[in-house]
Protein backbone atom coordinates (compact mmCIF):
# COMPACT_ATOMS: atom_id res chain seq x y z
CA UNK A 1 0.00 0.00 0.00
CA UNK A 2 2.78 2.44 0.98
CA UNK A 3 4.82 1.47 -2.07
CA UNK A 4 1.85 2.08 -4.33
CA UNK A 5 1.26 5.48 -2.73
CA UNK A 6 4.93 6.37 -3.19
CA UNK A 7 4.75 5.46 -6.87
CA UNK A 8 1.66 7.60 -7.39
CA UNK A 9 3.20 10.45 -5.43
CA UNK A 10 6.42 10.26 -7.42
CA UNK A 11 4.45 10.44 -10.66
CA UNK A 12 2.64 13.49 -9.37
CA UNK A 13 5.98 15.03 -8.45
CA UNK A 14 7.10 14.52 -12.03
CA UNK A 15 4.24 16.71 -13.16
CA UNK A 16 5.71 19.59 -11.20
CA UNK A 17 9.07 19.34 -12.91
CA UNK A 18 7.67 21.19 -15.85
CA UNK A 19 9.47 24.32 -16.75
CA UNK A 20 12.16 25.93 -14.69
CA UNK A 21 13.79 23.62 -12.19
CA UNK A 22 17.18 22.80 -10.64
CA UNK A 23 20.05 21.91 -12.96
CA UNK A 24 23.27 23.25 -14.40
CA UNK A 25 23.30 25.19 -17.65
CA UNK A 26 25.25 24.20 -20.73
CA UNK A 27 27.88 26.60 -22.03
CA UNK A 28 27.19 26.12 -25.70
CA UNK A 29 23.95 26.35 -27.62
CA UNK A 30 24.52 23.13 -29.56
CA UNK A 31 26.28 20.28 -27.80
CA UNK A 32 26.89 16.80 -29.24
CA UNK A 33 24.52 14.32 -27.63
CA UNK A 34 26.95 11.85 -26.08
CA UNK A 35 24.59 10.71 -23.35
CA UNK A 36 23.87 12.28 -20.01
CA UNK A 37 23.99 11.12 -16.40
CA UNK A 38 20.39 12.34 -16.26
CA UNK A 39 19.44 9.39 -18.46
CA UNK A 40 20.10 7.10 -15.52
CA UNK A 41 17.32 8.87 -13.61
CA UNK A 42 14.89 9.88 -16.33
CA UNK A 43 15.62 8.83 -19.91
CA UNK A 44 13.85 10.30 -22.92
CA UNK A 45 11.52 7.33 -23.23
CA UNK A 46 10.38 7.71 -19.62
CA UNK A 47 9.99 11.47 -20.10
CA UNK A 48 7.67 10.78 -23.03
CA UNK A 49 5.61 8.31 -21.00
CA UNK A 50 5.21 10.81 -18.16
CA UNK A 51 4.32 13.57 -20.62
CA UNK A 52 1.65 11.42 -22.28
CA UNK A 53 0.17 10.52 -18.90
CA UNK A 54 -0.07 14.18 -17.88
CA UNK A 55 -1.50 15.16 -21.26
CA UNK A 56 -4.14 12.48 -20.90
CA UNK A 57 -5.23 14.05 -17.61
CA UNK A 58 -5.21 17.56 -19.04
CA UNK A 59 -7.26 16.50 -22.07
CA UNK A 60 -9.72 14.63 -19.86
CA UNK A 61 -10.19 17.81 -17.83
CA UNK A 62 -11.64 19.57 -20.88
CA UNK A 63 -9.16 22.43 -20.49
CA UNK A 64 -7.46 21.99 -23.87
CA UNK A 65 -8.77 24.35 -26.54
CA UNK A 66 -9.93 22.09 -29.39
CA UNK A 67 -10.38 24.85 -31.98
CA UNK A 68 -8.61 23.48 -35.10
CA UNK A 69 -7.62 26.96 -36.27
CA UNK A 70 -6.04 27.88 -32.94
CA UNK A 71 -4.29 24.50 -32.66
CA UNK A 72 -2.90 24.77 -36.19
CA UNK A 73 -1.56 28.26 -35.58
CA UNK A 74 0.19 27.54 -32.27
CA UNK A 75 1.80 24.41 -33.74
CA UNK A 76 2.97 26.28 -36.84
CA UNK A 77 4.72 28.91 -34.70
CA UNK A 78 6.03 26.37 -32.20
CA UNK A 79 7.52 24.01 -34.77
CA UNK A 80 9.03 26.92 -36.68
CA UNK A 81 10.95 27.81 -33.52
CA UNK A 82 11.74 24.23 -32.52
CA UNK A 83 13.34 23.65 -35.92
CA UNK A 84 16.06 26.11 -34.90
CA UNK A 85 17.09 24.31 -31.69
CA UNK A 86 16.03 20.72 -32.17
CA UNK A 87 18.20 18.30 -34.13
CA UNK A 88 15.59 15.55 -34.29
CA UNK A 89 16.03 14.46 -30.68
CA UNK A 90 12.66 15.73 -29.48
CA UNK A 91 9.11 15.59 -30.73
CA UNK A 92 6.99 18.61 -29.86
CA UNK A 93 3.28 19.04 -29.37
CA UNK A 94 1.99 22.55 -28.76
CA UNK A 95 -1.46 23.11 -27.30
CA UNK A 96 -3.57 25.89 -25.83
CA UNK A 97 -5.16 25.69 -22.38
CA UNK A 98 -8.38 27.54 -21.59
CA UNK A 99 -7.11 29.63 -18.70
CA UNK A 100 -7.26 33.41 -18.35
CA UNK A 101 -4.06 33.52 -16.30
CA UNK A 102 -1.01 34.71 -18.20
CA UNK A 103 1.33 31.74 -18.38
CA UNK A 104 2.93 28.96 -20.43
CA UNK A 105 4.60 25.70 -19.43
CA UNK A 106 6.54 22.74 -20.76
CA UNK A 107 5.83 19.13 -19.82
CA UNK A 108 8.12 16.11 -20.07
CA UNK A 109 8.19 14.64 -23.56
CA UNK A 110 7.99 17.91 -25.50
CA UNK A 111 4.42 18.95 -24.67
CA UNK A 112 4.21 22.74 -24.45
CA UNK A 113 1.06 24.45 -23.24
CA UNK A 114 0.12 28.10 -23.59
CA UNK A 115 -2.68 29.74 -21.64
CA UNK A 116 -5.30 31.66 -23.58
CA UNK A 117 -4.59 34.55 -21.22
CA UNK A 118 -0.99 34.75 -22.38
CA UNK A 119 -1.87 34.77 -26.06
CA UNK A 120 -4.31 37.61 -25.45
CA UNK A 121 -1.74 39.50 -23.35
CA UNK A 122 1.01 39.51 -25.98
CA UNK A 123 1.22 42.72 -28.02
CA UNK A 124 2.73 41.16 -31.12
CA UNK A 125 3.67 37.81 -32.61
CA UNK A 126 7.35 38.05 -31.70
CA UNK A 127 6.42 38.30 -28.01
CA UNK A 128 4.35 35.13 -28.27
CA UNK A 129 7.14 33.43 -30.22
CA UNK A 130 9.59 34.52 -27.49
CA UNK A 131 7.61 32.70 -24.82
CA UNK A 132 7.40 29.57 -26.96
CA UNK A 133 11.13 29.74 -27.68
CA UNK A 134 11.86 29.89 -23.95
CA UNK A 135 9.73 26.80 -23.29
CA UNK A 136 11.23 24.90 -26.24
CA UNK A 137 14.68 25.53 -24.81
CA UNK A 138 13.68 23.98 -21.49
CA UNK A 139 12.78 20.81 -23.37
CA UNK A 140 15.83 20.63 -25.66
CA UNK A 141 18.18 21.26 -22.72
CA UNK A 142 16.44 18.54 -20.70
CA UNK A 143 16.06 20.67 -17.60
CA UNK A 144 13.57 18.20 -16.13
CA UNK A 145 15.89 15.19 -16.21
CA UNK A 146 18.91 17.26 -15.22
CA UNK A 147 17.10 18.67 -12.21
CA UNK A 148 16.14 15.22 -10.99
CA UNK A 149 19.70 14.02 -11.46
CA UNK A 150 20.96 16.98 -9.43
CA UNK A 151 18.84 15.92 -6.46
CA UNK A 152 19.44 12.92 -4.28
CA UNK A 153 17.00 10.04 -4.60
CA UNK A 154 16.02 10.40 -0.96
CA UNK A 155 15.14 14.08 -1.30
CA UNK A 156 13.07 13.35 -4.39
CA UNK A 157 11.16 10.60 -2.63
CA UNK A 158 10.55 12.78 0.42
CA UNK A 159 9.30 15.65 -1.70
CA UNK A 160 7.19 13.25 -3.75
CA UNK A 161 5.49 11.85 -0.68
CA UNK A 162 4.80 15.32 0.69
CA UNK A 163 3.44 16.72 -2.57
CA UNK A 164 1.63 13.51 -3.36
CA UNK A 165 -0.17 13.60 -0.02
CA UNK A 166 -1.29 17.17 -0.62
CA UNK A 167 -2.41 16.59 -4.19
CA UNK A 168 -4.08 13.25 -3.64
CA UNK A 169 -5.75 14.49 -0.48
CA UNK A 170 -7.17 17.53 -2.22
CA UNK A 171 -8.31 15.48 -5.21
CA UNK A 172 -9.93 12.66 -3.27
CA UNK A 173 -13.23 14.46 -3.00
CA UNK A 174 -13.82 14.58 -6.75
CA UNK A 175 -13.29 12.65 -9.97
CA UNK A 176 -10.42 12.48 -12.42
CA UNK A 177 -11.36 15.97 -13.58
CA UNK A 178 -10.17 17.42 -10.28
CA UNK A 179 -6.84 15.63 -10.56
CA UNK A 180 -6.53 16.79 -14.14
CA UNK A 181 -7.05 20.40 -13.11
CA UNK A 182 -4.33 19.96 -10.52
CA UNK A 183 -1.99 18.53 -13.13
CA UNK A 184 -2.39 21.73 -15.10
CA UNK A 185 -2.02 23.84 -11.97
CA UNK A 186 1.18 21.99 -11.07
CA UNK A 187 2.46 22.42 -14.60
CA UNK A 188 1.79 26.14 -14.65
CA UNK A 189 2.98 26.93 -11.12
CA UNK A 190 6.06 24.74 -10.80
CA UNK A 191 8.10 27.37 -8.98
CA UNK A 192 5.64 27.54 -6.10
CA UNK A 193 6.64 23.94 -5.31
CA UNK A 194 10.24 23.53 -6.47
CA UNK A 195 13.25 25.79 -6.23
CA UNK A 196 14.50 27.12 -9.54
CA UNK A 197 18.00 28.26 -10.43
CA UNK A 198 19.14 31.13 -12.54
CA UNK A 199 21.18 28.85 -14.75
CA UNK A 200 18.15 27.16 -16.33
CA UNK A 201 16.37 30.47 -16.82
CA UNK A 202 19.32 32.16 -18.46
CA UNK A 203 20.10 29.12 -20.56
CA UNK A 204 16.51 28.99 -21.82
CA UNK A 205 16.63 32.75 -22.53
CA UNK A 206 19.90 32.47 -24.43
CA UNK A 207 18.91 29.53 -26.58
CA UNK A 208 15.40 30.87 -27.05
CA UNK A 209 16.65 34.23 -28.35
CA UNK A 210 18.91 32.45 -30.82
CA UNK A 211 15.92 30.38 -32.00
CA UNK A 212 13.79 33.51 -32.32
CA UNK A 213 16.33 35.15 -34.60
CA UNK A 214 16.84 31.98 -36.62
CA UNK A 215 13.08 31.59 -37.15
CA UNK A 216 12.78 35.12 -38.50
CA UNK A 217 11.15 36.75 -35.47
CA UNK A 218 12.34 39.87 -33.68
CA UNK A 219 14.97 38.57 -31.20
CA UNK A 220 13.84 41.32 -28.80
CA UNK A 221 10.40 39.68 -28.55
CA UNK A 222 11.31 37.70 -25.44
CA UNK A 223 12.77 40.59 -23.43
CA UNK A 224 9.89 42.79 -24.60
CA UNK A 225 7.30 40.47 -23.07
CA UNK A 226 9.34 40.04 -19.89
CA UNK A 227 9.41 43.81 -19.54
CA UNK A 228 5.66 44.12 -20.10
CA UNK A 229 4.95 41.60 -17.35
CA UNK A 230 7.42 43.21 -14.98
CA UNK A 231 5.92 46.66 -15.59
CA UNK A 232 2.43 45.31 -15.02
CA UNK A 233 3.43 44.13 -11.58
CA UNK A 234 5.15 47.41 -10.71
CA UNK A 235 2.20 49.51 -11.88
CA UNK A 236 -0.31 47.50 -9.85
CA UNK A 237 1.55 46.13 -6.81
CA UNK A 238 -1.69 45.56 -4.92
CA UNK A 239 -2.98 43.20 -7.59
CA UNK A 240 -2.13 39.52 -7.63
CA UNK A 241 1.19 38.83 -9.30
CA UNK A 242 0.75 37.61 -12.88
CA UNK A 243 1.13 33.84 -13.05
CA UNK A 244 3.89 34.26 -15.62
CA UNK A 245 6.08 36.05 -13.05
CA UNK A 246 5.46 33.32 -10.51
CA UNK A 247 6.69 30.58 -12.82
CA UNK A 248 9.20 32.70 -14.75
CA UNK A 249 10.67 35.15 -12.21
CA UNK A 250 11.97 38.21 -14.04
CA UNK A 251 14.54 40.65 -12.67
CA UNK A 252 15.86 43.88 -14.16
CA UNK A 253 19.22 42.15 -14.61
CA UNK A 254 17.63 39.31 -16.53
CA UNK A 255 15.73 41.70 -18.80
CA UNK A 256 18.93 43.67 -19.44
CA UNK A 257 20.86 40.50 -20.26
CA UNK A 258 18.11 39.37 -22.64
CA UNK A 259 18.21 42.74 -24.37
CA UNK A 260 21.99 42.62 -24.66
CA UNK A 261 21.89 39.14 -26.14
CA UNK A 262 19.14 40.08 -28.59
CA UNK A 263 21.22 43.07 -29.70
CA UNK A 264 23.82 40.62 -31.04
CA UNK A 265 21.37 39.75 -33.83
CA UNK A 266 20.10 42.06 -36.57
CA UNK A 267 16.96 43.90 -35.55
CA UNK A 268 14.01 42.42 -37.41
CA UNK A 269 10.84 44.36 -38.10
CA UNK A 270 8.09 41.88 -38.71
CA UNK A 271 4.40 42.41 -39.18
CA UNK A 272 2.09 40.14 -37.25
CA UNK A 273 0.87 37.24 -39.35
CA UNK A 274 -2.83 37.06 -40.14
CA UNK A 275 -2.89 33.82 -38.14
CA UNK A 276 -1.82 35.68 -35.00
CA UNK A 277 -4.67 38.16 -35.30
CA UNK A 278 -7.23 35.48 -36.11
CA UNK A 279 -6.11 33.37 -33.15
CA UNK A 280 -6.39 36.31 -30.76
CA UNK A 281 -9.82 37.21 -32.15
CA UNK A 282 -11.18 33.67 -31.81
CA UNK A 283 -9.89 33.32 -28.25
CA UNK A 284 -11.24 36.73 -27.31
CA UNK A 285 -14.72 35.83 -28.56
CA UNK A 286 -14.63 32.51 -26.69
CA UNK A 287 -13.48 34.20 -23.47
CA UNK A 288 -16.73 36.14 -22.98
CA UNK A 289 -19.37 34.66 -20.72
CA UNK A 290 -22.07 35.15 -23.35
CA UNK A 291 -22.07 35.65 -27.14
CA UNK A 292 -23.90 38.94 -26.60
CA UNK A 293 -20.99 40.33 -24.57
CA UNK A 294 -18.60 39.35 -27.35
CA UNK A 295 -20.78 41.15 -29.89
CA UNK A 296 -20.87 44.22 -27.67
CA UNK A 297 -17.07 44.21 -27.44
CA UNK A 298 -16.53 44.02 -31.21
CA UNK A 299 -19.21 46.59 -31.94
CA UNK A 300 -17.50 49.25 -29.83
CA UNK A 301 -15.81 50.67 -32.92
CA UNK A 302 -17.66 51.67 -36.02
CA UNK A 303 -17.47 48.96 -38.70
CA UNK A 304 -16.03 51.39 -41.26
CA UNK A 305 -13.12 52.16 -38.92
CA UNK A 306 -12.25 48.54 -38.11
CA UNK A 307 -9.40 46.63 -39.71
CA UNK A 308 -9.87 43.16 -41.18
CA UNK A 309 -8.99 41.34 -37.93
CA UNK A 310 -11.48 43.40 -35.94
CA UNK A 311 -14.12 42.71 -38.57
CA UNK A 312 -13.27 39.01 -38.44
CA UNK A 313 -13.70 39.00 -34.67
CA UNK A 314 -17.02 40.77 -35.12
CA UNK A 315 -18.19 38.14 -37.61
CA UNK A 316 -17.16 35.28 -35.29
CA UNK A 317 -19.03 36.97 -32.44
CA UNK A 318 -22.11 37.22 -34.67
CA UNK A 319 -21.70 33.52 -35.48
CA UNK A 320 -21.64 32.58 -31.81
CA UNK A 321 -24.71 34.74 -31.19
CA UNK A 322 -26.64 33.06 -34.01
CA UNK A 323 -26.64 36.22 -36.13
CA UNK A 324 -25.48 34.35 -39.21
CA UNK A 325 -26.94 36.72 -41.77
CA UNK A 326 -24.81 39.59 -40.47
CA UNK A 327 -21.78 37.32 -40.14
CA UNK A 328 -22.10 36.07 -43.72
CA UNK A 329 -21.93 39.61 -45.11
CA UNK A 330 -18.72 40.31 -43.23
CA UNK A 331 -17.10 37.00 -44.23
CA UNK A 332 -18.13 37.65 -47.83
CA UNK A 333 -16.40 41.04 -47.75
CA UNK A 334 -13.30 39.55 -46.11
CA UNK A 335 -12.99 36.78 -48.73
CA UNK A 336 -13.28 39.37 -51.48
CA UNK A 337 -10.61 41.53 -49.87
CA UNK A 338 -8.10 38.71 -49.32
CA UNK A 339 -8.73 35.27 -50.80
CA UNK A 340 -5.50 33.91 -49.31
CA UNK A 341 -6.85 33.80 -45.75
CA UNK A 342 -8.27 30.34 -45.09
CA UNK A 343 -10.18 31.41 -41.98
CA UNK A 344 -12.34 33.75 -44.07
CA UNK A 345 -13.40 30.89 -46.38
CA UNK A 346 -14.19 28.68 -43.37
CA UNK A 347 -16.31 31.36 -41.73
CA UNK A 348 -18.20 32.07 -44.93
CA UNK A 349 -18.96 28.38 -45.57
CA UNK A 350 -20.10 27.87 -41.98
CA UNK A 351 -22.51 30.81 -42.04
CA UNK A 352 -23.93 29.71 -45.40
CA UNK A 353 -24.62 26.29 -43.94
CA UNK A 354 -26.24 27.86 -40.87
CA UNK A 355 -28.49 29.88 -43.20
CA UNK A 356 -29.42 26.59 -44.97
CA UNK A 357 -27.73 27.68 -48.18
CA UNK A 358 -26.37 24.18 -48.51
CA UNK A 359 -25.25 24.22 -52.16
CA UNK A 360 -23.58 27.60 -51.76
CA UNK A 361 -21.84 26.56 -48.52
CA UNK A 362 -20.54 23.37 -50.05
CA UNK A 363 -19.29 25.27 -53.11
CA UNK A 364 -17.44 27.68 -50.81
CA UNK A 365 -15.66 24.83 -49.05
CA UNK A 366 -14.88 23.00 -52.29
CA UNK A 367 -13.27 26.10 -53.80
CA UNK A 368 -11.24 26.59 -50.63
CA UNK A 369 -10.06 22.97 -50.59
CA UNK A 370 -8.90 23.37 -54.19
CA UNK A 371 -6.95 26.48 -53.21
CA UNK A 372 -5.55 25.00 -49.97
CA UNK A 373 -5.44 21.19 -50.26
CA UNK A 374 -5.03 19.26 -47.01
CA UNK A 375 -5.12 22.34 -44.83
CA UNK A 376 -6.04 20.83 -41.48
CA UNK A 377 -8.59 23.35 -40.09
CA UNK A 378 -10.24 23.68 -43.50
CA UNK A 379 -10.63 19.93 -44.01
CA UNK A 380 -11.81 19.40 -40.42
CA UNK A 381 -14.51 22.07 -40.72
CA UNK A 382 -15.52 20.84 -44.17
CA UNK A 383 -15.75 17.31 -42.82
CA UNK A 384 -18.01 18.51 -40.01
CA UNK A 385 -20.20 20.27 -42.60
CA UNK A 386 -20.49 17.12 -44.73
CA UNK A 387 -21.56 15.14 -41.68
CA UNK A 388 -24.28 17.69 -40.99
CA UNK A 389 -25.43 17.29 -44.60
CA UNK A 390 -25.56 13.51 -44.18
CA UNK A 391 -22.64 12.88 -46.55
CA UNK A 392 -20.67 10.65 -44.23
CA UNK A 393 -18.91 8.64 -46.96
CA UNK A 394 -17.45 11.77 -48.49
CA UNK A 395 -16.46 13.10 -45.07
CA UNK A 396 -14.77 9.81 -44.14
CA UNK A 397 -12.80 9.66 -47.39
CA UNK A 398 -11.62 13.27 -47.10
CA UNK A 399 -10.66 12.99 -43.43
CA UNK A 400 -8.83 9.72 -44.04
CA UNK A 401 -6.79 11.33 -46.82
CA UNK A 402 -5.85 14.17 -44.46
CA UNK A 403 -4.90 11.92 -41.57
CA UNK A 404 -2.81 9.68 -43.78
CA UNK A 405 -0.69 12.72 -44.58
CA UNK A 406 -0.86 14.93 -41.47
CA UNK A 407 -0.58 13.66 -37.87
CA UNK A 408 -4.03 14.21 -36.27
CA UNK A 409 -4.97 15.31 -32.79
CA UNK A 410 -7.04 12.97 -30.61
CA UNK A 411 -10.19 15.04 -31.24
CA UNK A 412 -9.65 14.80 -34.99
CA UNK A 413 -9.38 11.01 -34.68
CA UNK A 414 -12.70 11.01 -32.82
CA UNK A 415 -14.20 12.99 -35.70
CA UNK A 416 -13.14 10.44 -38.31
CA UNK A 417 -14.47 7.68 -36.06
CA UNK A 418 -17.84 9.43 -36.10
CA UNK A 419 -17.68 9.78 -39.89
CA UNK A 420 -16.86 6.10 -40.34
CA UNK A 421 -19.67 5.07 -38.00
CA UNK A 422 -22.23 7.28 -39.77
CA UNK A 423 -21.04 5.85 -43.09
CA UNK A 424 -21.81 2.33 -41.86
CA UNK A 425 -18.16 1.32 -41.57
CA UNK A 426 -18.35 0.21 -37.96
CA UNK A 427 -15.19 -1.89 -37.91
CA UNK A 428 -13.12 1.08 -39.09
CA UNK A 429 -14.89 3.29 -36.56
CA UNK A 430 -13.79 0.97 -33.76
CA UNK A 431 -10.26 1.01 -35.19
CA UNK A 432 -10.18 4.82 -35.07
CA UNK A 433 -11.55 4.84 -31.53
CA UNK A 434 -8.78 2.43 -30.63
CA UNK A 435 -6.24 4.90 -32.00
CA UNK A 436 -7.91 7.67 -30.02
CA UNK A 437 -7.51 5.64 -26.82
CA UNK A 438 -3.86 4.96 -27.62
CA UNK A 439 -3.20 8.65 -28.27
CA UNK A 440 -4.60 9.50 -24.85
CA UNK A 441 -2.51 6.81 -23.14
CA UNK A 442 -5.19 4.14 -22.61
CA UNK A 443 -3.58 0.99 -24.05
CA UNK A 444 -6.13 -1.40 -22.53
CA UNK A 445 -9.02 0.62 -23.91
CA UNK A 446 -7.30 0.72 -27.30
CA UNK A 447 -7.00 -3.06 -27.46
CA UNK A 448 -10.61 -3.50 -26.36
CA UNK A 449 -11.87 -1.35 -29.22
CA UNK A 450 -9.81 -3.47 -31.62
CA UNK A 451 -11.41 -6.56 -30.09
CA UNK A 452 -14.81 -5.06 -30.86
CA UNK A 453 -13.68 -4.42 -34.41
CA UNK A 454 -12.62 -8.05 -34.77
CA UNK A 455 -16.03 -9.17 -33.52
CA UNK A 456 -17.89 -7.33 -36.28
CA UNK A 457 -19.74 -9.53 -38.82
CA UNK A 458 -18.66 -9.49 -42.47
CA UNK A 459 -15.16 -8.36 -41.51
CA UNK A 460 -12.80 -8.51 -44.47
CA UNK A 461 -9.72 -10.68 -44.09
CA UNK A 462 -7.37 -7.77 -44.70
CA UNK A 463 -9.08 -5.89 -41.84
CA UNK A 464 -8.80 -8.91 -39.56
CA UNK A 465 -5.07 -9.18 -40.24
CA UNK A 466 -4.56 -5.44 -39.73
CA UNK A 467 -6.48 -5.27 -36.46
CA UNK A 468 -4.82 -8.37 -34.99
CA UNK A 469 -1.38 -7.10 -35.97
CA UNK A 470 -2.16 -3.83 -34.21
CA UNK A 471 -3.16 -5.69 -31.05
CA UNK A 472 0.05 -7.71 -31.11
CA UNK A 473 2.06 -4.53 -31.56
CA UNK A 474 0.36 -2.76 -28.65
CA UNK A 475 0.83 -5.73 -26.33
CA UNK A 476 4.60 -5.42 -26.70
CA UNK A 477 4.46 -2.06 -24.91
CA UNK A 478 2.07 -3.03 -22.13
CA UNK A 479 3.13 -3.56 -18.54
CA UNK A 480 2.39 -6.76 -16.65
CA UNK A 481 -0.36 -4.93 -14.82
CA UNK A 482 -1.94 -3.81 -18.10
CA UNK A 483 -1.69 -7.30 -19.57
CA UNK A 484 -3.43 -8.70 -16.50
CA UNK A 485 -6.11 -6.03 -16.76
CA UNK A 486 -6.52 -6.88 -20.44
CA UNK A 487 -7.05 -10.55 -19.67
CA UNK A 488 -9.76 -9.71 -17.15
CA UNK A 489 -11.50 -7.07 -19.25
CA UNK A 490 -14.14 -7.44 -21.86
CA UNK A 491 -14.92 -5.14 -24.80
CA UNK A 492 -16.52 -2.02 -23.35
CA UNK A 493 -19.76 -2.44 -25.27
CA UNK A 494 -19.76 1.26 -26.15
CA UNK A 495 -21.07 1.96 -29.61
CA UNK A 496 -18.71 3.45 -32.13
CA UNK A 497 -21.28 6.10 -32.97
CA UNK A 498 -20.96 7.83 -29.60
CA UNK A 499 -17.18 8.06 -29.68
CA UNK A 500 -17.18 7.67 -25.91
Amino acid sequence: MIADFAKRALLLLMTTFVVLVNGAGADEIRIPDMGSPADAILNKSTESQIGRAIMRSIRNSGMVVEDPQVTEYINDIGHRIAAQTNEGDHEFTFFVVQDSRINAFALPGGYIGVHTGLIEATRNESELAGVLAHEVAHVTQRHIARSIHASSRQSILSTALMLGALILGAASGDSDVAQAGMAVAQGTAAQQQINFTRSNEHEADRIGISALAGAGFDPHGMSSFFEVMSRQQLSAPDQRMPEFLRTHPVTSTRIAEARTRAAEYPRVRTDNSIGYGITQARLRVAAFDTPEKAVEYFERRDYALQNDIERYGRAVAYQRAGRHYEASHIFDDLVESDKKVIAYHIGLGQTQLALERYATGRATFERAVELFPRNVPLVIHYGEMLLQLGEAQAAHAMLLDLMNNVPPTPEQVRLIARAASMAGESAEAYYYLSEYRLMTGDLVGGVNYLRQALAMPDLQEIQRIRFQARIDFIREFMTEEQLTQLQRSRPAGITARTGS
